[in-house]
């Protein structure tokens, strides 16, 4: 780990091997394929059209493989495909005449269809405008910091690398886009976070440290505000109007078909040699005008109002797979047979006035067989239906009354669990959420975790389990904030209790993060030597107090996919010159779809609840701080109360030793170090544990 330059605290840099070899980087590209497309699809010219910019993204992508080993870079595999796929999307635009012709007649091609992806909303199309004002460089730099989620000093590393003359200015000018700031069950980019730097003094955090806090506020699908910067608009790059991996389908002579003729089932052949899936959308109306004409491909019994499972209204007590599988339906209008079969023929195939939207890798298809019904009901101005599929929810929402658009919200629910599928999104209004609670749920109560010693209030359900409106965590924060005023003054949170029914009664915490399941939250106490301490739930006051300074950290996550965040308090440090004792907390989300994303952040003494650590470090994609890699270790450059510069550094459980060098030399036994250090010192931590594994700071290779 270096420590950073003046007035900021430490990040590491992720170290990797000499080499990559050819198979390694054919696995990154096969795992890592949407997300290039998307780095390609955003930095290519927007002049070349959406069905030719779209084509030129795979290629680009496909291009990217190298034919021998290649020098490793920062992020191993796919670090060097993502050098290589923005050099070659930076240079598209100067390629001769004769690479152009070549490029037209090369995999993937597509004959007699035109391609481009799934319209977004005004918000999208504002984004999209936007990048296509900018210069290349300037979209690639925005791609980086937002679908990639890079700090500003790695962002620019990477644009070096592909041959940006001035990386400075396109950071620059990708910051100064502005977008409208929104929030809700929409998709959202897999979490891959950044560099990010704070300042330490004895009096608490400084108000600029942490992570970009902008974005997120409100209201479901509404833009509430403008924003600006990456971080702002990372939801919104994440949503199908930039994702060239799902692409819908249209005839290139559709003018000279005869116009009182459907359009067929059309079959789309295209050759491309990796993961793209394509959600095909039919064009036309029906009678429901919600749904496009035709089902292509479906199963007539999949879309049978008749053939939905419906579980037993006591099933839950009597199985011992407590998930939504095990949920009835429930709800006003579970017997209109008519709204359940517009529901399933729009998810099927819907038309122009459905807004459809899915957490990361979360497929848009159609139901395969009869799906599981959980709800169909009317909850404020809408009506709403919710299936279950054994792998997914989609939730169909439509207008109770008059007109408007739809709604089709797809996301993960395997693996689930009672805590993790205790509830589900009814509908959002006005800043507000309702939830379906699972039938285990036998009390529902809301808490403020920027309050931690604040008693619990009651939240009311109807009879079918359904909550009062429950405030959206961020809602109260001014338009225009940042940093942890960006959080708003109050982060409402459910406290559910399960049922005796179902073995042990238990109270469990869920926040909702902008997607149809609120994120399970928990907490790990600091460990004893030799001893791991699994996760608890995060209801006792050790775990409350520990959650107000982490809980501001969370709307980074929003609209994610996350299933479940863990606070881990590693280690407590007594600080030196007696200033107190200060928490280190590694905080680990995990998605639905499996990669997890972990923190380290530094709490000071003088912290006021609801304050927010200082980052310290951080990792992507990466089993840090889970159960499969249970050891830690971070630092950060810390102002005594009496203004001497300290450097901070802190391990789990079985560190044995930590060295620092670089600027300043030190060497501790145990679990902390502490020794003076200039200002802006950038030193070096090397740890080892008990048995004499090496250690890195969370954030290096």
């Amino acid at each position: 780990m270096k420590t950073q330059a003046p007035s900021e605290t430490s990040a590491p840099s992720r170290g990797s091997s000499a080499t990559v070899s050819v198979a390694q980087a054919e696995a990154a590209l096969v795992e890592h394929y949407p997300r290039l497309v998307r780095l390609a699809y955003v930095t290519l010219p927007a002049d070349l059209g959406k069905h030719h910019r779209a084509m030129a993204a795979h290629r680009l992508v496909q291009s990217s493989l190298p034919t021998s080993p290649v020098p490793s870079r920062q992020g191993g595999a796919f670090g060097v495909l993502r050098v290589r796929v923005l050099r070659a999307a930076l240079e598209f635009a100067d390629r001769g005449r004769l690479r152009a012709a070549l490029d037209g007649v090369r995999s993937p091609r597509v004959t007699g269809l035109r391609t481009h992806p799934q319209a977004g909303g005004e918000a999208e199309a504002a984004l999209y405008r936007a990048l296509s004002s900018l210069p290349a460089p300037a979209r690639a730099a925005y791609a980086l910091m937002s679908a990639e989620a890079l700090g500003e000093p790695d962002a620019r590393g990477v644009l070096d690398a592909a041959g940006v003359a001035d990386p400075r200015e396109a950071v620059r000018a990708a910051a100064g886009v502005r977008v409208p700031a929104q929030a809700g069950t929409g998709t959202a980019a897999g979490a891959v976070p950044g560099v990010v730097t704070g300042l330490v003094t004895g009096a608490g955090v400084d108000a600029g440290a942490g992570l970009g806090l902008g974005a997120g506020r409100g209201a479901a699908g509404r833009a509430q505000a403008e924003a600006a910067g990456p971080v702002a608009g990372r939801r919104l790059l994440a949503s199908g109007e930039f994702d060239a991996c799902t692409l819908q389908l249209r005839p290139t002579d559709l003018l000279r078909r005869r116009r009182r003729g459907r359009i067929a089932g059309v079959a789309a052949a295209v050759a491309a040699a990796g993961a793209l899936l394509f959600a095909v959308a039919g064009s036309g109306s029906s009678n429901e005008h919600y749904a496009a004409s035709g089902t292509p491909g479906a199963d007539p019994r999949a879309l049978d109002p008749a053939a939905l499972v419906r579980v037993p209204a006591n099933g839950w007590k009597s199985t011992a797979r407590l998930d939504f599988s095990a949920w009835p339906a429930r709800g006003d209008r579970t017997k209109d047979t008519a709204l359940l079969g517009r529901a399933l023929s729009v998810w099927a195939n819907p038309g122009a006035s459905v807004d459809v939207s899915s957490t990361p890798g979360t497929p848009r298809t159609g139901p395969t067989q009869p799906p599981q019904l959980l709800f169909a009901g009317d909850e404020d101005a809408a009506t709403v239906v919710i299936f279950y599929d054994g792998l997914r929810v989609v939730r169909y929402a439509q207008p109770k009354s008059g007109s408007g658009r739809a709604a089709l919200d797809f996301a993960q629910a395997q693996d689930a669990d009672p805590t993790t599928s205790a509830a589900l999104l009814v509908d959002r209004v006005d800043g507000n959420a309702r939830f379906l609670t699972a039938p285990w749920v036998a009390g529902a109560r809301t808490r403020d975790l920027f309050e931690p010693g604040q008693a619990t209030a009651d939240l009311h359900r109807s009879s079918d389990g359904v909550t009062d409106p429950v405030p959206m965590p961020g809602v109260s924060a001014a338009a225009d904030a940042t940093g942890s005023a960006a959080c708003g003054t109050t982060w409402p949170v459910m406290e559910l209790r399960s049922s005796a029914a179902i073995g042990t009664q238990q109270s469990f915490l869920l926040t909702d993060l902008g997607d149809l399941a609120p994120v399970h939250l928990t907490y790990s106490p600091p460990s004893a030597v030799g001893g791991a301490v699994a996760p608890r739930e995060a209801t006792g006051s050790q775990a409350l107090a520990s959650w107000a300074h982490s809980a501001c950290r969370l709307v980074e996550l929003r609209g994610q996919g996350v299933k479940a965040v863990d606070d881990w308090e590693f280690a407590d440090t007594a600080l030196p010159e007696g200033a107190g004792e200060a928490s280190w907390t590694c905080d680990r989300a995990d998605t639905w779809r499996g990669p997890g994303i972990a923190l380290v952040q530094f709490v000071p003494p003088a912290a006021k609840a609801a304050e927010p650590g200082t980052l310290a470090g951080q990792q992507a994609d990466g089993n840090a701080c889970s159960r499969y890699d249970q050891h830690v270790m971070a630092g950060v450059m810390w102002k005594s109360p009496a203004d001497r510069w300290y450097l901070l550094a802190a391990g789990s459980r079985d560190t044995a030793s930590i060295t620092a060098t670089n600027g300043v030399q030190a060497t501790s036994e145990g679990q902390f170090l502490s020794a003076p250090a200039p200002r802006g010192t950038r030193a070096t931590l090397d740890g080892r544990l008990a048995d004499g594994t090496p250690l890195s700071p969370l954030g290096d290779g």
